[in-house]
């Protein structure tokens, strides 16, 4: 067998370009997302916490090809689940060891930062935030000493309904004392 060095030299640097090309242009991609709009009932009866509390710390983890990012909120208050005074759950998407990877309607957590988070834990012990950013409220204090308020941004990825029809998502801005009486009310109802 025969071979030509100077032709096999251009084949190995040729491909460790195109390596090198693609370990630069893959990290930062996207994966979209089509929700299930979920109103606030339905988020309260499918999650198995739900907290306001402040997050203490996100950090990026791989999980195969996958990249997520783990927070941890201290709990304030518990509306529903197990008492814990801290919470671990993950969201998809994140940075991990260079690599970026992002998931329209994944939520942006921001540490120090105070959220009523809709969580489920599944079978695999793995805590996710219910409808990824639509079980994430902001809380907002007010500076002048009133109630607290809640906000959700409306998601600009596709939404459908429970019967798989396109509808749009509209933001929500409530007190947060009305949405803590969303929520027990549609526990006590289920609970009848």
């Amino acid at each position: 067998m025969h071979i030509r060095r100077g032709h096999m030299c251009h084949h190995v640097a040729f491909a460790f370009l195109l390596t090198c090309l693609s370990l630069v242009l893959a990290p930062a991609f996207s994966i979209a997302a089509t929700l299930e709009k979920l109103s606030v009932e339905a988020m309260s009866l499918q999650s198995t916490a739900i907290v306001r509390g402040r997050v203490s710390g996100c950090v990026g983890e791989g999980q195969g090809s996958l990249i997520l990012t783990r927070c941890r909120v201290r709990v304030a208050e518990l509306w529903k689940g197990e008492r814990a005074a801290e919470i671990s759950f993950v969201v998809p998407g994140g940075s991990f060891r260079g690599l970026v990877q992002n998931f329209t309607g994944a939520p942006k957590l921001i540490s120090e930062s105070e959220y009523v988070l809709f969580l489920w834990t599944g079978k695999s012990g793995r805590t996710h935030v219910i409808g990824l950013s639509q079980g994430v409220f902001n809380v907002v204090n007010d500076n002048s000493g009133g109630p607290a308020k809640v906000r959700r941004a409306a998601s600009s990825e596709q939404m459908l309904d429970s019967s798989g029809q396109p509808v749009a998502d509209a933001s929500i801005q409530m007190g947060l004392a009305e949405l803590r009486s969303q929520v027990q009310q549609a526990l006590g109802r289920a609970a009848r």
